[in-house]
């Protein structure tokens, strides 16, 4: 069996998620400690104590969805599984570069952290009296037919960011054109558009100043060859070198996610069973409706806690 481990990303966070694996392994507890020491406070205690309210805000999103992520990894590992290649979703990207060897264990938080609070400090400063900028789902219309939507409609301020599935694309904008958009996109056939618990208008050109910062930031951040084959969400294909992962980790602030495209890539590339490393099932949703269009169907499973690690070792024996 050859496993794509699929890392998710914002929205994927709820309160109380990885408990079971920070009790359960000792190694998860010192993964735990070291995102605690980049971030600053203990973000266990943040994510097993805090509020819904508390996860939704990026800096403390993207530390908290990061360390879950890792620790779904190692328990995966613990029980005998390992990917053969790997993705990550827009901030789970991150891991993926963890689990290919481009970022050291002793890199991934502090660069984690750092792009967390200068997303946030660019999307603060988007706010408006309305309201604050933010994602939006758009279910039901392909990702062409959403473009074309878009540039009818010719909404300042909105734009497509991520290519969810053959039947999803997620928008990104001010909270204004947001509210414009969602309705030209119902015009022209959608069934539902959901806004998503981020705070933020990502993957799009609104962030471009927290891209010149991030670049700033990571500057002298070594970003190593890959050991595994890991895909991009800016381009949906294989990374081969480290320096280019680092180029387009800065083009993925200000890009489109073509996350379809890296599913595509990694089935054609031999990946026959996939799961979702980390907390949540956004993934294993996305990937039923990418699937489904297959002639083999290859599954998807979620695998953000210690029962599922097992669950995935004992199939494996059966």
């Amino acid at each position: 069996m050859k496993y794509g481990f699929l890392f998710p990303g914002q929205g994927a966070q709820y309160p109380g998620m990885g408990k079971d694996l920070f009790d359960a392994h000792s190694d998860v507890r010192d993964v735990f400690a070291r995102a605690s020491d980049a971030a600053g406070y203990d973000v266990a205690d943040l994510i097993f104590n805090g509020s819904e309210e508390d996860l939704k805000v990026t800096d403390r999103t993207q530390i908290a969805i990061t360390v879950v992520n890792i620790a779904a990894s190692l328990t995966l590992k613990k029980h005998g599984i390992g990917p053969a290649a790997c993705a990550g979703f827009s901030l789970g990207e991150y891991a993926a570069c963890l689990e290919a060897g481009i970022l050291a264990i002793d890199d991934v938080f502090p660069v984690v952290a750092a792009r967390g609070s200068i997303m946030e400090e660019v999307s603060r400063s988007l706010d408006a009296p309305g309201g604050s900028p933010g994602m939006a789902a758009v279910i039901g219309l392909d990702f062409p037919a959403v473009v074309a939507a878009l540039e009818t409609a010719n909404i300042d301020g909105v734009y497509p960011a991520i290519y969810n599935s053959p039947v999803q694309t997620v928008l990104s904008g001010t909270f204004d054109a947001l509210s414009l958009a969602e309705q030209a996109v119902k015009d022209a056939g959608a069934r539902r558009v959901i806004r998503l618990k981020v705070s933020g208008p990502f993957h799009c050109p609104l962030m471009e100043d927290a891209r010149a910062r991030f670049a700033e930031a990571i500057s002298g951040v070594v970003f190593h060859d890959p050991v595994l084959p890991v895909y991009s969400n800016v381009t949906g294909t294989c990374v081969t070198t480290g320096a280019e992962m680092k180029e387009l980790c800065l083009k993925q602030l200000v890009s489109t996610v073509r996350w379809t495209d890296e599913e595509r890539a990694m089935v054609n590339d031999g990946c026959d069973a996939f799961l979702e490393v980390g907390p949540g099932t956004v993934l294993t949703g996305l990937f039923k409706a990418f699937a489904s269009e297959l002639e083999s169907e290859p599954v998807c499973s979620p695998v953000g806690t210690d029962d599922a690690a097992k669950a995935v070792t004992t199939n494996l024996g059966e």
